[in-house]
């Protein structure tokens, strides 16, 4: 995307004030109680509920609660405990290896930075922007299938690829607005922009929205 015009800025900055209007107190639902947790939470979260890691982690923690536990865990005992969050071998084989990184690089400390966080196996920028916006409070805009819809929808982007619409929404906003941009269109998409049947009528973005296949009359 090419640097944004004055009126795309404006048109991104009304719907970016309608949902802080809509969501003036937004987070991820995913609980944690620091760094490390929510990694751990967000790599599982992929494919599945948060809800349903919620009801997960606390039994994955108490049996592994540091990154020198699980990377010593035997991945068959955390195989069983992750079971129900789906794709339950490559989330196993992903957090231990994710432990072990942190273990051996970073003194079992969750860094504070992206493109450290990135290096971490199973960790990508999705899930570092998570983690560096919830946990950390820093500036960060987290790309997730509910994003990507919702943003396209609303043409504040027309890239396909989550790293270049992370960019342009970025380019769209002011630093201080990234923390809260992905978890309100995240939100959002889930109680009102749906992938199959987007509820459009009595949408508060809908004379923002050139979506072609609006639902209702």
């Amino acid at each position: 995307m090419a640097e944004p015009t004055a009126e795309e800025r404006r048109n991104a900055r009304v719907i970016l004030n309608r949902l802080k209007k809509r969501y003036p107190d937004i987070s991820t639902a995913l609980e944690y109680a620091d760094p490390w947790n929510l990694l751990v939470a967000t790599v599982l979260s992929a494919q599945t509920t948060d809800a349903n890691v919620n009801r997960v982690t606390p039994v994955l923690f108490e049996r592994w609660p540091t990154p020198d536990d699980l990377a010593a865990a035997n991945p068959e005992d955390v195989e069983q405990v992750v079971f129900s969050t789906g794709y339950y071998r490559q989330k196993t084989k992903s957090i231990i290896a994710l432990a072990a990184d942190l273990v051996e690089r970073y003194d079992g400390v969750v860094p504070n930075d992206l493109d450290e966080l990135v290096t971490l196996r199973g960790v990508g920028r999705k899930t570092a922007s998570v983690v560096l916006a919830e946990a950390f409070g820093i500036p960060a805009i987290a790309v997730d299938t509910h994003v990507k819809r919702v943003s396209h929808r609303l043409r504040l982007t027309t890239e396909s690829d989550p790293v270049k619409i992370e960019f342009d929404l970025r380019a769209l906003y002011p630093e201080r607005d990234w923390e809260g941009v992905s978890m309100r269109l995240i939100q959002f998409g889930r109680e009102v922009c749906d992938a199959r049947k987007p509820l459009c009528v009595g949408c508060p973005l809908a004379d923002r929205c050139p979506y072609p296949d609006k639902t209702g009359a």
